[in-house]
């Protein structure tokens, strides 16, 4: 299995992305392709003293910059290290592809050099998120601002298939954000979509509010794009606001430092089941190949966990089973 990565995409491109690379084929068995300037790929590898097995590089000119108009990625950045990795996806040369590059270029490159799946109204940004016993996912984590009910359902679709497939969840429960769990509550959005899911024969439980469904009640969050990504924003500040006020707290004094070692064992394993890098990223899902977009701070372990990622949902072939489900639903 090749998996193509961005290897200039992100904050800390490109060591971090070369020691993840180098991680994931050893412990994965997994080749990877590399796009970018070569000659500043050969330099890093022989400075970090980093094997080249199972690792290729492919040339490509420049990075697509967040600043950057999203669109450009279809044409003056096309030969970028991001636009590079797509089209081998595109062109069967890779079977999926890794960036923490820009999000709006991922998006925008996804849907129109990569494409959607047929019958897919828009790819959905989808971050996996930790609950206190489990795992929930949320889409849309801010791909789509404005959305339809029907996209809002395929939401839904796709999302109960990510999580049986890859997260291996038995019917898993949809749940629809909203200011209220009455049927009644939202706008005339959350009215439409309410509607939808009710009939669409997924696990629909109704309507869920951002205090519930951020203490897992369901396993399959669905909300437009605006919402999802304020309330993902929310989520992270708070993990950090929470992590900073242990800390304060613990270092108090010494009765506090004693606490905090006898706690120890337990707050390492919160801070892991909080920690973004061991899932790697979000998967942008209803694309015709898979496209992971891992966060922009990506360490080594963020894209190794990011590459595995992509090696589950080929391997898995979650794109068929989307296909399949999507037809179920339109029938």
């Amino acid at each position: 299995m090749r998996i193509a990565v961005d290897a200039f995409g992100g904050d800390n491109a490109p060591d971090e992305v070369v020691k993840g690379a180098v991680q994931a084929v050893a412990e994965y068995g997994v080749d990877v392709v590399l796009t970018g300037d070569t000659a500043k790929l050969e330099e890093c590898f022989k400075r970090l003293q980093l094997p080249k097995t199972g690792i290729e590089f492919k040339a490509a000119q420049g990075v697509i910059e967040i600043e950057d108009n999203p669109k450009e990625i279809l044409k003056e950045k096309r030969g970028s290290s991001m636009g590079v990795a797509m089209d081998m996806v595109a062109n069967g040369e890779a079977d999926a592809m890794v960036s923490a590059g820009s999000t709006a270029a991922l998006v925008m490159g996804g849907t129109l050099i990569v494409k959607r799946i047929k019958g897919v109204k828009r790819p959905s940004l989808t971050p996996i998120m930790p609950g206190p016993d489990n795992m929930y996912i949320l889409l849309d984590g801010g791909a789509n601002v404005d959305c339809r009910p029907d996209m809002l359902k395929q939401f839904a679709v796709m999302g109960s298939v990510y999580m049986n497939k890859i997260m291996g969840v038995k019917n898993p429960k949809v749940g629809l954000l909203n200011v209220g769990a009455e049927e009644e509550k939202g706008r005339e959005l959350e009215l439409e979509t309410h509607k939808l899911l009710k009939e669409s024969g997924l696990n629909f439980v109704g309507n869920v509010e951002a205090r519930d469904a951020a203490l897992g009640a369901v396993d399959v969050i669905v909300t437009d794009g605006f919402t999802g990504n304020v309330y993902l924003k929310t989520v992270e500040g708070m993990g950090k606001f929470m992590k900073t006020a242990l800390k304060r707290l613990f270092f108090k004094s010494t009765i506090t430092k004693l606490g905090a070692l006898f706690t120890k064992k337990g707050i390492k394993e919160l801070t892991k089941q909080m920690d973004y890098r061991e899932t790697g990223g979000s998967p942008l899902l209803g694309t015709a190949h898979p496209v992971i977009k891992a966060h922009g701070s990506s360490d080594a372990l963020a894209f190794k966990n990011a590459i595995r990622q992509a090696k589950e949902f080929c391997e898995k072939d979650v794109i068929s089973a989307i296909e399949s489900e999507l037809a179920k639903a339109s029938e």
